[in-house]
């Protein structure tokens, strides 16, 4: 949607199994970043989080803005954040770059 230089958003409910921009199920909103305008159809959005349905991180973000998204979904966007092969597993640290874990070497007669 939208022309060159003038995005505009629409946002739908899809079938994951389809084609991005394939017929939707259902129109639930627009978005303009222009000017900031949405239009969200408020309970037809619950109703497809309730169903199952997983919003983008974007759309994630407008919803949270409007204050549709469920708790469910509101620490999302910290976590995405947070990369899983940063995390060492519980109860051991990580090694620094170049340190390696000291390993004491036991003398043999």
């Amino acid at each position: 949607m939208g022309r060159k230089k003038l995005p505009f958003y629409r946002i739908v409910a899809i079938d994951s199994r389809k084609r991005r921009d394939g017929r939707p199920i259902e129109w639930l909103g627009w978005y303009n970043p222009m000017t900031k305008e949405k239009s969200l159809k408020t309970e037809e959005i619950s109703k497809w989080l309730k169903v199952g349905a997983e919003p983008s991180d974007t759309v994630a973000s407008l919803l949270r803005k409007a204050g549709v998204l469920p708790p469910r979904w509101q620490g999302d966007a910290a976590r995405a954040g947070e990369k899983e092969e940063d995390k060492a597993p519980d109860g051991e640290e990580e090694a620094e770059d170049g340190d390696e874990p000291e390993q004491e070497e036991e003398e043999e007669d």
